[in-house]
């Protein structure tokens, strides 16, 4: 006898073979036990030459990738059956949403109202800010004309990709609820943790509100000057009620919680410190650029064999140490419920300081295996990683 699932399973591939109906697919978060080939799944009939394909875009957290396969040689099953916990099916009638329980159980709902086709096939990646919106020109990165200047252009693409990654992750968090919808009235609150000149935490509130999806974002750094500049330039921009400025130590900051933290480049400890806070404010979804780790390379005197053959060279005992320390940083982040990944969020051309620690909250219970080697990689390297005295780790 067919189970819930596999009757909506098949009623989700029925409505994907009709492409003159098929508005779009979703495939997100990830079953319990099962391994999924990317993190997010999207699919969509798109019109080209030869007739109507499927344009599957995939996405792995860091990069999409997109192809066009014909609807006759299309496994709808196979992909609705990869281990992938949401599942939307968008036609021009309504649409079906399956989210697949723990205990491996259906939930199912239906919707009625119109949605319409867009068969458009367009290969052009689009840039998710205009470079004449104002407030990049009021933050600097363009000019008064809307252009990217020359000298900020790294910057508007690390700002850039750094959206590329939270936009999807965001949005699979709240799909699989890790994150609960935003409403006006419980607007999503993002924390920029080490905000600087905020160029990330006005692009945030900025894209975020233009999706049409309710923020309130707090920028938080120690330098008054921030403060000042930060503020004038919100209330320039019209945005006060929705976005503000503390000038205060991270660890020492007068908010308690928000639902996500994000940092770009905050140096050696500072990183620490905002994933701390975070952690010990429940925070439900990280998003940490880290920079500058010096604190474990000074720690690193008593090296076991044969790691001397690295350490001996000074350039490249700097590179281990930021490894490690990042290494570690994500296996605490594990250790204390997180599901952690370490990916690179930009080339390497535009910033040596590439690497993105993401981890979403979801209270999954530490392994044994998981813990000793935790605790066997500090014995022999006889290292303290500042992040652990930051937090409360049990092991």
């Amino acid at each position: 006898m067919a189970t819930e699932l596999d009757l909506a399973i098949t009623k989700a591939c029925e409505l994907i073979s009709d492409t003159s109906k098929l508005v779009r697919v979703v495939l997100s978060g990830r079953r319990r036990n099962m391994t999924v080939p990317f993190e997010r799944i999207d699919l969509r009939p798109v019109s080209i030459k030869d007739g109507i394909n499927l344009q599957i875009s995939q996405n792995d957290g860091r990069v999409t990738t997109v192809k066009n396969v014909a609807p006759k040689d299309f496994q709808s099953r196979t992909y609705l059956e990869m281990g992938y916990a949401n599942i939307l099916v968008e036609h021009t009638s309504g649409a079906l949403s399956i989210r697949i329980t723990k205990k491996g159980e259906a939930q199912v709902h239906e919707e009625k109202g119109a949605r319409e086709q867009n068969l458009d096939h367009d290969r052009k990646k689009a840039r998710l800010l205009d470079s004449s919106d104002p407030f990049l020109i009021e933050v600097g990165i363009s000019d008064a004309d809307g252009r990217v200047k020359p000298s900020r252009s790294d910057k508007y693409l690390q700002v850039e990709e750094f959206l590329r990654l939270l936009v999807p992750t965001l949005n699979s968090a709240i799909e699989a609820r890790q994150i609960n919808k935003p409403t006006a009235e419980s607007p999503l609150v993002i924390a920029d943790l080490g905000c600087g000149n905020a160029y990330l935490t006005f692009a945030v509130h900025q894209y975020l509100r233009r999706i049409d999806m309710p923020v309130h974002v707090i920028g938080i750094d120690i330098r008054p000057e921030s403060l000042k500049r930060n503020t004038e330039i919100a209330k320039k921009l019209g945005i006060s009620k929705t976005i503000e400025f503390k000038a205060e130590a991270i660890d020492q900051t007068s908010l308690t919680s928000c639902d996500i933290a994000i940092a770009l480049h905050a140096c050696d400890t500072a990183t620490d410190d905002a994933i701390a806070w975070a952690v010990n404010g429940g925070a439900k979804l990280l998003l940490i650029a880290p920079c500058c780790q010096h604190d474990l390379q000074t720690q690193m005197s008593q090296v076991p064999e044969p790691w001397n053959l690295l350490t001996k060279h000074g350039l490249m005992k700097e590179r281990l140490g930021d490894l490690m320390t990042d290494a570690l940083r994500a296996q605490i982040l594990k250790l204390v419920g997180y599901r952690t990944e370490i990916i690179e969020f930009i080339g390497g051309e535009h910033t040596p300081r590439n690497i993105m620690i993401r981890a979403v909250l979801t209270n999954a219970k530490a392994e044994a295996k998981d813990i000793e080697s935790y605790k066997k990689m500090l014995e022999e390297w006889k290292i303290d990683p500042a992040l652990s005295s930051r937090i409360n780790l049990e092991i």
